[in-house]
């Protein structure tokens, strides 16, 4: 069976490209706002999450500490997705908790894969 990835993305062009990329291999949930994100990941926990950082009404960085503080879902891999790509961004948002990074927009889809490849093989 194919890991399931939880895709948390505001942006509908993204969220078509994250599909396009990783349908083929995983099983894909998606929420278009961190509040829907919250109200649905505890349901069906997923095994990794894809998370964009700039979501209306709750940003992913709070979405991150709401999954942590959860203890059925504190152990789930969560890479960052995000536009944010200063120097220095990556070490905050490593630091921040989250596992992974990967900047959008993906123009090299082997770095998606390999950091969800990387995080899911950590895991297990």
């Amino acid at each position: 069976m194919s890991a399931k990835i939880a895709v948390i993305e505001d942006n509908p062009d993204n969220r078509f490209l994250v599909q396009a990329l990783l349908e083929d291999s995983y099983d894909l949930q998606e929420f278009e706002t961190g509040k829907a994100a919250v109200a649905g990941l505890g349901d069906d926990p997923p095994d990794l999450v894809l998370l964009d950082i700039s979501l209306p009404e709750m940003d992913g960085t709070e979405v991150l500490a709401w999954l942590r503080q959860q203890p059925e879902l504190k152990e789930i891999p969560v890479i960052a997705l995000t536009a944010h790509a200063m120097a220095g961004d990556r070490e905050k948002y490593l630091a921040a908790g989250f596992d992974e990074y990967v900047t959008k927009p993906i123009l090299d889809e082997d770095i998606l894969i390999g950091a969800i490849e990387q995080c899911l093989s950590e895991r297990s």
